[in-house]
């Protein structure tokens, strides 16, 4: 991982299938993942306005549900007849025990999961598995059967919310839930950790430090010098200002002190103290329980909208502990992207791999809003290349792959699905959203987005202008794989112009045929007024790296 052509990279893909054909051996300096708990929810990524308005418009981002499958029994076997002995017969103790059901589908994939995590991770790397109390114990007892038990080094307790709202009233017999469990393992006992600390509070400050030293206005706290076990314990007895004891201190070094103005007597005949300034604290040592990150609220500036979002504060945290600035950071569950935005901001090199192209569509839409020119230069590896890759994908044997297709081909134009949650088997007409400016009402204009990989027709386009119409949108486009025909051009084209209002002089095709081949190769684009930001996306805030530019080496 150190060749002369590395770039930051963003893969879509299973992650075990990545991790194993595309990350080498002990590469990796920290890994961070949140994989889907096992909560038996469906996630949904909700998009909202610039404006503030909710869409409607949810589409499922992934499936935490796992079931008992010809999959998952072939998963089990690979790691049984495969894995380190002691991974595979803990699997064994753990079917034993619970059975071949949905929780044991979880942790099937988990484990295999975890032994190319191992693999990937260098000697002196960490490793934080983010989770919840449902699944935390076996979790950790799968970290333990392939990291090793000596390995274990925290199990931190992040406490997201104080204002978890309670179902006592449906009759629920539990403590509200309102904490998550990180699971700290490293590869080795040589690794990296710097302690974090955080402010002193208010309160501790005007207890501890109440003196306030008049030249410079600096706080202070006098501490006692007095060595703690007296000559027992070899501490010198010697004379200071008049007082004699047993000092922590050699007469040479409290001689120092003395001269840097450090030691303090309050009066004559009185002990000696000896002065520490607020301002030379570290502050609070973080300890394994965290609670002062909170969740991020669905107001807070970060937000994405992605429901499984986590702080950029947490992953910092992390970051920050466990690795230096040039360091390698993986996250093989990357979702919207906040430990590769926070590896970023932080002058790490990163990894993230993602199974869908909604989330491979954020964080790139994330990484440019929130660092612009500072971003350095990444790859995205996995999404379609060419016509043939587009065809491949579009055509996914399991039928999965042409709503992953469609999500992936909305990417091209940056518009967000629209329509509902997707079915499998279904087709709303309208498949994606443009939002756009182009006055100062602060109300964003619409484009509704239409891709099709099959067979295209006339009447398709006839039927775009009247679901564009319905939808009260100013422009619609028509994303297809196939060339469109002359009666298809003929048919946009007498859908006539969108003029703005503001500016007479501009005329937009109110239908445009865009296909997949020339968006690809640059040679087309969607045409529409870009005279502000687009609202399509929330906007991540602007944020500037705060670690060195760490070199592509």
């Amino acid at each position: 991982m150190t060749t002369p052509d590395w770039k930051n990279r963003l893969y879509f893909g299973d992650n075990f299938d990545i991790l194993r054909n595309h990350v080498p051996d002990a590469s990796v300096d920290l890994i961070y993942l949140d994989p889907p708990f096992k909560s038996d929810a469906n996630y949904n990524i909700l998009f909202q306005e610039k404006s503030g308005e909710q869409s409607a418009a949810q589409i499922s981002a992934f499936e935490d549900t796992w079931q008992w499958s010809l999959e998952a029994e072939a998963a089990y076997q690979d790691v049984v007849a495969n894995a380190p002995e002691k991974l595979s017969k803990l699997l064994e103790a753990m079917r034993a025990f619970l059975g071949a059901n949905d929780m044991m589908a979880y942790l099937t994939m988990m484990a295999q999961r975890m032994v190319e995590l191992h693999r990937v991770l260098k000697d002196t790397g960490s490793i934080y598995l983010h989770c919840d109390p449902k699944a935390s114990h076996y979790l950790k007892l799968l970290m333990d059967s392939v990291f090793g038990t000596d390995k274990f080094r925290n199990e931190i307790t992040w406490k997201r919310t104080s204002t978890v709202k309670g179902n006592f009233g449906q009759g629920s017999k539990f403590w509200p839930r309102a904490a998550d469990i990180l699971l700290f393992y490293t590869k080795t006992d040589d690794y990296l950790f710097e302690q974090q600390f955080t402010s002193y509070s208010q309160e501790y400050m005007d207890k501890s430090y109440r003196h306030v030293e008049p030249e410079s206005g600096r706080r202070y706290r006098l501490v006692s010098m007095i060595g703690p076990g007296g000559a027992a314990k070899g501490n010198p007895e010697y004379e200071v200002m008049g007082v004699t004891r047993y000092w922590r201190y050699s007469k040479e070094r409290m001689q120092e002190l003395i001269d840097q103005g450090l030691v303090v007597q309050s009066k004559p005949g009185a002990v000696p103290n000896r002065k520490y300034y607020l301002d030379e604290g570290l502050g609070v040592p973080v300890q394994s329980i965290w609670d002062d990150i909170g969740n991020l609220q669905a107001s807070a500036a970060e937000r994405l909208g992605f429901q499984t979002q986590k702080p950029e504060a947490l992953l910092e945290r992390i970051i920050n502990a466990s690795s230096n600035e040039g360091d390698v950071v993986l996250d093989p569950f990357c979702g919207c992207g906040t430990a590769i935005a926070a590896a970023e901001r932080l002058g790490r090199r990163w990894i993230g791999i993602d199974v869908t192209h909604i989330a491979i569509t954020l964080i790139r839409h994330r990484l440019q809003d929130t660092f612009k020119e500072d971003l350095r230069p990444y790859e995205v590896i996995g999404q379609p290349q060419d016509v043939a890759s587009a065809q491949a994908l579009a055509t996914d044997s399991d039928n999965s792959g042409r709503y992953q297709f469609e999500w992936w081909a909305l990417s091209l134009v940056s518009a967000r699905p629209s329509g509902g949650e997707k079915k499998k088997g279904a087709d709303s007409g309208i498949d994606g959203v443009i939002s756009f400016f182009d006055d100062n009402s602060g109300k964003p204009k619409r484009i509704v987005v239409q891709v099709k990989s099959g067979h295209v027709t006339r009447n398709q386009i006839a039927t775009l202008n009247s679901d564009r119409e319905r939808e009260k949108a100013e422009i619609a486009l028509f994303i297809t794989l196939q060339p469109p025909t002359r009666p298809m051009e003929a048919e946009a084209t007498s859908a006539g112009f969108y003029t703005p209002e503001h500016y007479p002089d501009n005329h937009y095709p109110r239908i445009q045929i865009l296909t997949i081949e020339d968006l690809l190769n640059g040679s087309t684009r969607a045409d529409y007024p870009r005279l502000a930001p687009e609202a399509t996306f929330r906007r991540a805030p602007r944020r500037r790296n705060t670690g060195a530019q760490a070199p592509m080496v």
